[in-house]
Formats: C-alpha cells, structure tokens, sequence
C-alpha cells in the first residue's frame, strides 16, 4: 500500500500559547519615557502618553490595557525606572500579551538589559513591538535585529557618556569648581557660577571648627549643633558625625578646590570609584573665597590625624584630652570632678590607670591652672632663641617632605604587580585552553598571588608612612607659622596650645615636660 502523510495544522500560537482560530483581544500596553525633566521633553511625555493611548484604542484586535510611564529618568539601566519594571511584573503576571513603544533607545540603551528583559517576556508570551525599527520581537529576524539596535543604542550611550566626561575634564582643567549648593553649608552660587559665602551659614562652619580645635570630636560637635536647633547643610534638624567630619575635611573651606575626588568606573552601571590615580586630579587654589584660613585648615587636619592614632583613648571634650601622659605607667591623664555638688567643685586630672593595679602610680594629679601656667612658662622659654628654633624646624620640616625614596620604591612595586598580574592573567588563560599538570598550574598560581600580597602589604605601609610625615609635616609647618607671628605670652591660648603642643608629661616629682611639634622638650618644676 502507498504510504500516505497527512498534514494537522497547527491550532495554538507556539509563542503565546493562543488559538490560532480563536478571536481574542491582546491585552496591549504603551511605553513612554523620557530623559529629562525640561519642559521641551516634558511635551514629549505627554505627546507619547497621548499617542499610544489613542493608537492602542483604535484597534479592534487590541484590548488597552494602559500606558506606563518614566519621566526625567536616563535608559542606561532599568534600575530606577519603576514604570518600566511595574510593567514587566504586570506582563509576567498576565496582565498584558503586548507592550508597545517608540524605539529600541526608549526601551533601554543596555545591550544586556533589553535582551534580557525581551527574553524573559518572551518565555511567558509576551510580545514587545518597536515602531520606529518595525521589530516584533516574536518575528524570526527579530532577535538580531534587536541585537543590532541595542548594541548601536549601548554604544550612542558611551559615546555620550564620553562627551560629558570630557566636559567635565576641560572645566576641572580651566579650575571651574561647581557645588552642591542645596547640600553645602557655607556657599551659594554667585554670579558666572562662582561661590559666593552666606554669612550666617559661614558662621556655623567657623564655630565647627573652632569646637574642634577645642578639643570637641565631631560626634561632640554633632550634638551641640542638634541642640542649639543648628539647620544641617541639607535643612535638617539632626546632625551626623559623618556631615561634621566632611565639613572638618573639605578644603572648599579655605578657598581652594581638589577636583575629580570620584570618577565613573562604568558607564551602564554608574558606580563611582574614589580616584586614587586612576584618572588626572585637578588642584585649583585660590578658586574662591575662604571661610577659613588655610593655616586652621592644616591645624584640623593634623589634630584628626593625631586623634586617630590615639584610637578610643580620645573621648574629646577638652583640649588638654589625651595630651596629658603619666610619666610611671605612660597611661592618659583624665579629667574627674571633685566635690561636684557643693561650691569647692573642682576639675582636677590625674592617671587613668592609677587605681587600676596593685602598685599605683606616684604621679601626682594636676589642675587645668597648673598646666596652663606651665605651658606659657615653657612657650616663652622656647621663644627666647625664636630664628634659632624656626630654622630647626625648616630642617624638620625639608626632611619629613623628602620622599624621594619612598616615591622611587613605590613605583617599583607598582611596576612590579603590573607584571605579576600580566603573568597570572596568562598563566589563567593557558590552563583554560591547554591541557597541563594542574597541581603545577596552582603551584605557580599560589606563588604569583603570594607574592602579589607581599608587594600589596609592602606597598601599603609606605603609603600611610608618607601619609603619616605629611601630617608631621603640616603640624610642623602649622607650628612654624604660630611661632613666627609670636612674641612672649601672658596669657593661655586654646589654639596655641592644640597647634604648638604634642603632650606633657607628669612625673612623681612633680615635674612637667612639655614636648612641641618640633620635639623640642621644656621642663617645669
């Protein structure tokens, strides 16, 4: 008998999983967005709300199901657009069978993000149309075709981002400084973009550091500031630690500016990396006016410093705080209240440690008159030889700012990790493409990466020891600049005593030494 094939037609869309006989409605939704919130694109919007509303509604094989929308929001990634991802939850969920917009760019311009997106519409039916390409993405061509435009759209993405960052390059090198106004305290924009100081918001910055240099911690400050019903940079009533310390660290305060701190590692996710010589940093000085004086400037940053290599011990609160040493166990001297509640209420300091073993220090406690006075006794006897100390300390000073050797064993290990990375990033590639004994490859491995660690460890610790002489170094030039203004003293000075003085120590004999920046010591009897 002749063999005989019959042909049974397809019934359902193999996509959609509808009857092909059927006649149903597609559940269909637009898509708008635009980049921008200026009042050109703003009409746009509305014109493409307008648009697909009417277009979806003037088909009798479609059922409107509305139209999603993101206003002012960049295509980059879908990350923040919360229309585009209420649309493809809704999509996924069966709530609509075809999404409609304009191109591929106002879908997204994220290779990875439209397909993705399409892949996983497609794999619960839902079809997406671009009007402008003519691609539905159920067509046989039109994943590549998508594949193409998306690419093309990606690249328009980076070509753009290129162009701004190129801007932003040509204005940090003109020394251009832009604010965040409407989050720093302090400034506002004056005229042709240059900051200009609001008074009584100057104030409250020179009052931080005033409270710091008197021996306040931001968190201190913080609170002071909260109290006294201060508004934060940003209006708000409560004060961080964290908005203090970038207040203290900002050199914008004393009208110089450090351009290009953070830079966009990449373009389609927008995470930004702190430079650390990656990209080319700008240092404009003098950009604007100062609200604090660079010579205050450096006298914070030198006292942070120092506070953060005392740790915990420094609790903050007075400016004679982890500056006063037990000269029997080295402990820090604090502060303790006699007789708090009746008229012969007393601050005395005396040894943290001094009860706290079998065998007590002997050092007696000291009063805040004391120290004070021994402090202008000994600032005086340092003056007597004034140009004699200031030219010690231009010697002090030209040695902790040479680092040339530092600098030379720095660019040898860097040089160094390049080649180590280079030879593992090989040594990887080979064993993924040639056959080879694996307990060799992960020796060789092992030795690249532990020598990578030891260079990386090397490395570090040179870099905060150079971080560490140029905070010496500032302290140094700071003490420098009090002492050559300066002439015989009567009278005790907070902000002489926080720039000049590196700690006193107290013997069971009841002297005193005052150690200065310099390392000069004086001693009281």
């Amino acid at each position: 008998m002749t063999r005989s094939v019959t042909v049974i037609p397809a019934t359902l869309n193999p996509m959609t999983g509808v009857s092909k006989t059927a006649v149903q409605r597609r559940k269909t939704a637009g898509y708008a967005r635009v980049s921008t919130d200026s009042e050109e694109q703003k009409t746009s919007y509305e014109a493409q709300v307008s648009y697909y509303t009417n277009y979806i509604q003037s088909r009798s094989d479609w059922e409107f199901v509305g139209v999603y929308t993101d206003e002012g929001i960049t295509a980059v990634n879908t990350k923040h657009r919360n229309g585009f991802k209420e649309m493809v939850e809704d999509a996924l969920a069966g709530k609509i069978d075809l999404i409609i917009t304009k191109s591929v760019s106002r879908f997204a311009r994220n290779t990875v993000d439209s397909l993705v997106t399409i892949r996983k519409l497609k794999e619960y039916g839902v079809e997406v149309y671009f009007e402008k390409e003519n691609i539905y993405t159920f067509d046989g061509k039109g994943e590549l075709l998508l594949t193409i435009m998306s690419s093309l759209a990606q690249e328009e993405s980076r070509s753009i981002s290129e162009n701004v960052t190129w801007g932003q390059r040509k204005r940090f090198a003109d020394g251009k400084v832009s604010l965040p106004y409407k989050h720093f305290l302090g400034y506002a924009k004056g005229e042709n973009g240059i900051p200009v100081i609001v008074p009584e918001e100057a104030e409250t910055v020179r009052k931080i550091y005033r409270l710091f240099i008197s021996g306040q911690t931001t968190c201190g400050i913080a609170k002071i500031l909260t109290t006294e019903g201060v508004p934060t940079p940003s209006g708000k009533s409560k004060w961080q630690t964290s908005t203090v310390q970038s207040i203290l660290t900002n050199e914008k305060y004393m009208g110089a500016a450090l351009l290009q701190k953070r830079f966009t590692v990449d373009f389609l996710t927008k995470k930004m990396k702190i430079n650390e010589g990656e990209v080319p940093q700008y240092y404009v000085k003098h950009s604007h006016e100062a609200i604090i004086s660079p010579e205050d400037f450096e006298i914070v940053q030198a006292e942070m410093v120092r506070r953060k290599g005392i740790g915990r011990s420094y609790s903050g609160g007075s400016i004679f705080g982890s500056k006063i040493v037990c000269g029997d166990c080295g402990c820090f001297y604090g502060a303790k209240v006699w007789n708090s509640n009746s008229k012969y209420r007393k601050i005395i300091w005396q040894c943290n440690n001094k009860f706290k073993t079998e065998s007590k220090c002997m050092t007696p406690h000291v009063t805040e008159d004391k120290i004070k006075s021994g402090f202008i006794e000994a600032m005086n006897r340092l003056l007597t030889d004034k140009a004699r100390l200031l030219e010690d300390c231009e010697i002090i000073l030209h040695t902790l700012t040479d680092c040339t050797e530092i600098e030379l064993r720095l660019q040898e290990i860097y040089a160094e990790i390049e080649v180590i990375m280079a030879l593992t990033k090989q040594s990887i590639l080979e064993n993924a493409t040639v056959a080879q004994n694996q307990n060799a490859y992960l020796e060789k491995y092992s030795n690249f990466e532990l020598r990578y660690e030891k260079l990386k460890s090397e490395a570090q610790k040179l870099e905060a020891k150079k971080a560490e002489r140029k905070s010496k170094a500032d302290a140094i030039g700071a003490f420098m600049f009090e002492l050559s203004e300066l002439n015989p003293i009567s009278t005790f000075d907070e902000k002489l005593w926080t720039v000049c003085v590196d700690l006193v120590r107290v013997y069971s004999d009841n002297r005193l030494i005052f150690v200065f920046r310099n390392g000069a010591e004086i001693e009281i009897s």
